[in-house]
């Protein structure tokens, strides 16, 4: 009878934590959904005019974090190119495929073609960009055809822009930004310090996708050499 009672209890107890678990994990779990996305800027980005100030006050470099980067990674097989394309441009209303290291803008999103095989879709608005990509999926999933990523948490994306924007990079990329030899929309992958970078030359500038886990002793570095430019954090 003892030992009955003992085992019931101990039951009991057992339950009571497997319960609780579950449910903490159940918590876990709706709670990472619904929690709002922090930029790993967050903690020194501080807004504001800094270094040497041309003399009308101007800023030579402005540096922008944007937020709540939508991207996706979409790859195909050297035999599903085209089909991949036909649907990137069905998907994103943009007017034709981007050749290599080059970019097309759409109304719902910019497709930039960072490898012969892969291209980068960025959404004009993070929420338009899951149902635009909704009818490439059963195309990209099945293995014969290719492969779709969520890349959206893994990059922090800034813009650089202003007068000397392009000397600033130059001073952290080793490529000719010059029109000729790096016009609006042109993209190229590189690396700073050792840390693979993706860049594009946009409408509004450059702009610098990051590997999140780098992207604060980058900006650090960022904001010490913007200084003698007269920089700017919007």
């Amino acid at each position: 009878m003892v030992d009955s009672v003992v085992n019931l209890e101990e039951d009991s107890v057992v339950n009571s934590v497997v319960n609780s678990a579950e449910e903490s994990v159940v918590d876990s779990v709706i709670d990472a959904s619904e929690a709002m996305r922090v930029s790993a800027l967050a903690s020194e980005y501080k807004t504001g005019k800094f270094g040497i100030l041309k003399s009308d006050g101007t800023a030579g470099v402005v540096l922008s974090d944007i937020a709540n980067l939508s991207l996706w990674q979409i790859a195909a097989w050297q035999t599903s190119i085209k089909s991949v394309e036909a649907a990137l441009i069905k998907a994103t209303a943009i007017p034709s495929a981007p050749a290599p290291c080059t970019a097309q803008l759409g109304n719902q999103a910019s497709v930039l073609r960072i490898e012969p095989m892969k291209w980068w879709v960025i959404a004009t608005t993070p929420a338009n960009l899951p149902p635009k990509l909704a009818s490439l999926a059963p195309l990209q999933l099945k293995p014969q055809h290719g492969a779709t990523l969520d890349l959206s948490h893994s990059r922090t994306h800034i813009r650089i822009s202003g007068a000397n924007a392009a000397d600033f990079l130059n001073r952290f990329l080793p490529l000719d930004f010059r029109e000729q030899s790096f016009p609006e929309n042109a993209v190229a992958s590189s690396a700073i310090h050792h840390i693979g970078v993706t860049l594009w030359r946009s409408t509004q500038g450059f702009e610098l996708f990051i590997p999140r886990g780098f992207a604060l002793s980058l900006w650090q570095m960022f904001i010490e050499v913007a200084a003698q430019f007269g920089g700017e954090v919007r």
